[in-house]
């Protein structure tokens, strides 16, 4: 009888270690949040996101939880950006410029990275280029900067362009100076352009019919979540219409798109991931410059070509960095 109590003490001695062993054992799980357009092209950068932080020691359902908040409806993305400030995520990833106006609407405290094609400065999500300043950070792929390029490569590609009808939405942060910078272009290159807003598929719908009323020769389509999610529908009416078109990004043209021109958005995201490392290991957005992309690639498919029948010239084609034929 006098052995219990002794037996007792050494068994729990003996095992008690176990438990905080075991807790030094659990990994510290970080959370955060995804808010972007549902359209498949940044769906398809969701991978690349995935596989950098992979790469960086981070493994979802192991030491990482990821809040994914999605939307066709741009406006839906403030209600989704506050979901994820109750979710108490650590960090919001805000994949395009609608996303990331939600975010910033949304949270004032919550570090933000995001992904723009727009000025970000223009957009009052930070302050410098080189100092945010603020709880925003991330990629600028400057399509304000490139317009002019995108214009010169379709008037090369195809030189009877002179017309061009423009999809744009109007409420995509940095659209203005994006527009601005594209009728500038125009003129300089004796073009003239014909604008038309894109803010929903019905607006698309009617942009159709207007620019079929119209002696336009050529389409400029700036890259956003609305004219991404609706990338079939636009490549569908440029090949009917026997319209070469440009794009910002090659996910149009691998759509059946004639042209693009602009940043690798896989390779985009996956400098997000590098962003949300270092912030959760305890940098500043305030102190991490916004960056922009290094590398343009230009795409062509040759198979709209041959639809809309167009001859992409030999010191065009000799420039791209990808041909689908």
């Amino acid at each position: 009888m006098k052995r219990m109590p002794i037996v007792f003490l050494v068994a729990t001695f003996v095992l008690s270690p176990s438990y905080p062993a075991e807790a030094q054992n659990q990994p510290t799980i970080r959370k955060i949040g995804f808010l972007g357009s549902a359209a498949m092209g940044f769906i398809l950068s969701y991978e690349g996101f995935r596989r950098r932080l992979r790469e960086l020691g981070y493994a979802e359902g192991h030491n990482l939880v990821i809040e994914y908040r999605t939307a066709e409806d741009p406006p839906r993305l403030l209600e989704l950006a506050n979901e994820l400030v109750r979710e108490k995520v650590e960090v919001i990833v805000a994949g395009g410029g609608p996303a990331a106006r939600s975010a910033k609407d949304a949270t004032n405290m919550i570090p933000i990275v995001f992904t723009t094609s727009g000025d970000p400065v223009e957009a009052g999500f930070v302050d410098s280029i080189a100092r945010p300043g603020r709880n925003m950070t991330g990629l600028s792929w400057l399509s304000f900067e490139l317009v002019g390029k995108r214009l010169e490569l379709l008037k090369e590609a195809v030189p009877r362009v002179s017309r061009v009808a423009i999809l744009s939405n109007p409420q995509h942060p940095g659209e203005q100076r994006e527009l601005r910078e594209t009728q500038s272009s125009a003129r300089a290159m004796g073009m003239t352009l014909d604008y038309q807003q894109t803010r929903t598929k019905a607006e698309l719908d009617a942009a159709y019919e207007a620019i079929s009323k119209q002696n336009v020769n050529g389409l400029l389509v700036f890259p956003e979540a609305v004219t991404l999610a609706n990338r079939m529908g636009i490549v569908d009416f440029a090949t009917k219409r026997r319209l070469p078109s440009m794009f910002g990004w090659k996910e149009y043209v691998e759509a059946g798109g004639l042209l693009s021109y602009g940043p690798n958005l896989d390779e985009a995201y996956r400098r997000i991931a590098v962003y949300v490392d270092k912030i959760l290991k305890g940098a500043k957005p305030a102190n991490l410059p916004v960056e922009q992309p290094k590398k343009f690639e230009l795409v062509i498919n040759l198979k709209t070509a041959k639809q809309i029948g167009v001859t992409i010239p030999p010191n065009v084609l000799a420039r791209a960095d990808r041909v689908i034929r």
